[in-house]
């Protein structure tokens, strides 16, 4: 989900890699002991996943799972070090943007034959997901979950600006003056002095809050901003997806986004990105450094308890319609494993109804299939966190789009990070910037 997902790391990553092999077993013959690796990043998903662990166990008892985790960079930068070692986990939760390189590498599984003589039904899933994991013929996983983007804001600020919360539901955006979307961060952007950003004495060298907390460090997908607004102005990444092989970084539907966004930090009302805190932009919200932002499905949870605090509302609607990325991961074989066999029982009960209603069960996140989805939702509302924004957005008609999947997409992300950084920074002019970029991306697949 590049998503960029970010969630702190219970492990450090020395502690990930100390011991860690492909696999390790015992005896032989079909009741050989067999004891799989299985990786992933996000640590509020864990214990849901240990308990489908131990279900599978029960089930399975001459295979145990062992889970490792550590946080979304460092997991990356460990996987990629243990695939060069041939020591790579049995089995890692993968995403989008970075398993056409898996692929290309030869270094996953093509489970494809897996899922024909096990009958998977594949119709169970949200419709779209078991694409993403297809190459030709060949298939790299099976859905695991799924994520729209959404807003959360501060509602006390909300109260201060005098703007009643429902009218978030229908805030409109272009690039040419913001829409109401624009109206409404104007009017949370407070000063020191108490003006708002509206307010003819408004100071924006002196800003207390920030109306909007913008992400910039978003690769060349901008999941959680640019490319959510982006593609409600009419824009598309590239030829085709999945994998194109020319992208459209040059076009105006995205330089006047990336201009209009970073245009956001030159009035005040959003952090300039050189000084930018450090911190999360979920943390500068909770410090009031923030009034709104962008908030992506899966990290929803991390709002439970505190929903007197903060409320939830759907991205605004661009000249195109309301649009949101919705993103979903898998569970990756990796090919070194001297265990596939049962990798695969292992992925399979990832991917089935009995794992997927147990996640569900701790509304974490909204699994793939659609029955668990629902249960999903269902907790999440009980809990008070307006999961029904995001359901919505996944069930509108053409209401999401689908990452990127392409070949070089570590360099892809580099170059159009660095390009849209440059705009944010002010060192240079949106146009231009992503004009150099796009050819710089295009070369990449000549």
């Amino acid at each position: 989900m590049n998503k960029v997902r970010r969630v702190a790391a219970i492990a450090a990553a020395a502690a990930l890699l100390a011991g860690v092999s492909a696999c390790s077993s015992s005896g032989s013959g079909s009741d050989a002991k067999v004891t799989l690796q299985y990786w992933m990043w996000d640590d509020t998903q864990v214990p849901a996943y240990q308990q489908c662990v131990d279900q599978f166990e029960k089930e399975n008892p001459n295979i145990t799972v062992k889970i490792s985790q550590s946080a979304w960079g460092q997991y990356w930068t460990n996987l990629t070090t243990q695939i060069a070692a041939g020591s790579a986990p049995d089995v890692w939760v993968d995403q989008v943007s970075y398993y056409p390189q898996f692929v290309q590498d030869k270094q996953i599984v093509d489970i494809e034959p897996y899922v024909k003589k096990d009958n998977i039904d594949l119709s169970q899933y949200v419709e779209g997901l078991p694409e993403l994991w297809k190459v030709g013929d060949a298939r790299y996983g099976l859905p695991k979950d799924w994520d729209t983007m959404g807003l959360v804001y501060n509602k006390a600020d909300l109260k201060a600006a005098g703007i009643d919360e429902a009218s978030l539901a229908n805030l409109t955006w272009n690039p040419t003056d913001g829409g109401t979307f624009e109206q409404t961060i104007a009017k949370l952007t407070v000063d020191k002095k108490g003006h708002n950003g509206l307010d003819p004495a408004f100071d924006k060298n002196n800003v207390k809050t920030y109306g909007f907390l913008p992400e910039w460090a978003d690769g060349s997908q901008g999941q959680n901003g640019w490319g959510n607004l982006a593609v409600s102005n009419g824009w598309t990444y590239a030829d085709k997806n999945p994998f194109g092989t020319k992208f459209n970084y040059d076009d105006s539907k995205l330089t006047d986004t990336v201009a209009w966004l970073a245009g956001l930090s030159g009035k005040g009302y959003a952090p300039k990105l050189d000084t930018q805190s450090t911190l999360a932009r979920s943390e500068v919200l909770e410090n009031g450094g923030g009034a709104l932002t962008t908030l992506g499905s899966f990290n929803l949870a991390a709002y439970k308890g505190k929903t007197d605090q903060y409320g939830f509302a759907p991205l605004p609607i661009g000249p195109e319609g309301r649009k949101s990325a919705i993103n979903g991961l898998s569970d990756a074989i990796y090919a070194g494993s001297k265990h596939k066999e049962e990798a695969w029982k292992w992925v399979s009960y990832l991917a089935s109804s009995d794992c997927q209603n147990t996640v569900a069960a701790t509304g974490v996140v909204f699994p793939a299939i659609k029955e668990a989805s629902e249960k999903s939702a269902a907790v999440r509302e009980k809990e008070g966190l307006n999961a029904k924004v995001f359901l919505d957005e996944q069930q509108a008609k053409d209401g999401t789009f689908i990452l990127p999947i392409s070949y070089h997409g570590t360099e892809l992300s580099q170059i159009v990070q660095d390009a849209i950084q440059s705009v944010a920074l002010g060192s240079a002019k949106a146009a231009p910037a992503l004009t150099k970029a796009n050819d710089q991306v295009n070369a990449l697949f000549k």
